[in-house]
């Protein structure tokens, strides 16, 4: 059994896309998956299964989800290992640039090409930057960028299907879920 976590997207944001934990940890039993849990209610769930293929989780949890809600759930895919390496760049990039006012890391189903890589790191201003990572977008945003603003630099329409969370919950989740293969 290998252990993932499934970033769910574009969820709990109104009163027509509601996908509470349970439900969420409900569904993902129901396709088979094993040791299921949540955190917080934002879409964030982690699980083992016997599949290796990263492709067929997500298919699989996208038809389950939106078989069981009536809407389609994009959802992002990663193997606890890539996620723990993930989560060490996470720090080291926030280490790399203190003072930031904010540390989004938008988690990508795919990785980009090249040139969408250097389209998306174009996209630095006053308000900060972008870095791309493999599957990960890291938008470092210098004090004054707007609080409030997700994207300040324009750069999510740019990434394909991907979904954000802060680095905060990006390094909360690798140490409850990931500390076997942290760094």
């Amino acid at each position: 059994m290998a252990t993932y976590l499934a970033f769910l997207r574009a969820i709990n944001l109104g009163a027509k896309r509601v996908f509470p934990k349970d439900d969420i940890r409900r569904v993902v039993e129901s396709v088979g998956f094993e040791e299921v849990v949540t955190h917080i209610n934002t879409g964030n769930v982690r699980f083992e299964s016997r599949m290796r293929s990263r492709e067929r989780i997500e298919r699989t949890l996208e038809t389950a989800f939106a078989a069981d809600r009536g809407f389609e759930v994009p959802t992002v895919v990663y193997a606890a290992k890539e996620f723990a390496a993930l989560a060490a760049e996470t720090r080291q990039l926030g280490e790399e640039n203190p003072g930031l006012a904010r540390h989004y890391v938008y988690l990508l189903k795919d990785e980009l090409t090249t040139s969408q890589v250097a389209d998306v790191e174009a996209r630095a201003s006053d308000k900060g930057l972008m870095v791309v990572r493999g599957r990960a977008a890291h938008a470092l945003l210098e004090p004054g960028y707007q609080d409030g603003t997700v994207d300040p630099l324009g750069a999510a329409s740019r990434l394909g299907v991907a979904t954000n969370r802060n680095a905060s919950v990006v390094l909360a989740l690798a140490e409850k879920w990931c500390s076997a293969w942290m760094r």
